[in-house]
């Protein structure tokens, strides 16, 4: 397979690594790339007609991000684990309710309402111009998250939200490659935020609950999908 670089990912100020690192992600979470399948820097910068410095940045930045394990000899897709991912939902789950839970049970507690308040207004701008469909807005879905459970005042359940994301990030890509997830997410979000805003805890308690449950139920069914694709492409 070749892919040269296009002229105007370069000439639009893209990093080559950038174009290098978003055309194998993409092609690893929709199991394009088997698991079987090598990826070494020389096949790579082969395949894109370039060097081996942005290819070797896109390839660690890959294993950063978990869709990569180095092997002796190159690069393999990592075999998402299913029970594994359930049960690190289950801990984001619990941790996210928690902050959440604390307030409610609390009188004396309340949410950081500045924080808040400047969180919607980020996704009421991303409402208006919503980003395109690609898996790196997993990483903007996270940054609302941590906001909310900052927000809740307990500094070791999002350091501990941290941890869980960084370990699911990989497999949390698969849920923004369905269409018009990011437009539904932005809007579960925003609900989430405005019953919150307006003291309705329950309500959001709720409705958070029902976000993370879905996100998991797509996560997987994109999971199963693409590990039906590479086990048949082996």
């Amino acid at each position: 397979m070749s892919t040269q670089v296009e002229t105007q990912d370069v000439g639009a100020g893209r990093p080559l690594r950038e174009v290098v690192y978003a055309t194998l992600r993409s092609e690893l979470v929709n199991g394009t790339i088997t698991f079987g399948e090598r990826l070494t820097e020389p096949k790579v910068s082969a395949r894109f007609g370039i060097s081996r410095t942005p290819v070797r940045e896109a390839l660690t930045m890959l294993c950063s991000d978990g869709l990569l394990q180095r092997e002796e000899y190159g690069f393999s897709p990592v075999r998402p684990s299913v029970p594994r991912i359930r049960d690190l939902y289950e801990l984001r789950l619990t941790l996210e309710l928690g902050g959440l839970a604390r307030v409610m049970n609390n009188p004396a507690l309340s949410h950081d309402r500045e924080l808040l308040l400047a969180e919607r207004e980020r996704w009421l701008a991303l409402q208006a111009d919503p980003p395109e469909q690609e898996p790196g807005f997993v990483v903007v879905d996270e940054e609302f998250h941590v906001a909310l459970l900052t927000a809740a005042g307990n500094a070791e359940l999002v350091r501990a939200l941290l941890s869980v994301n960084s370990r699911i990030r990989h497999v949390r890509m698969y849920d923004f490659m369905v269409n018009n997830r990011i437009e539904t997410t932005i809007s579960e979000h925003l609900a989430i935020l405005d019953a919150v805003l307006a003291g309705e805890l329950a309500n959001g308690y709720q409705l958070l609950r029902t976000h993370i449950g879905e996100s998991l139920d797509v996560v997987l069914e994109r999971i199963s999908r693409a590990l039906a694709a590479m086990s048949m492409a082996e």
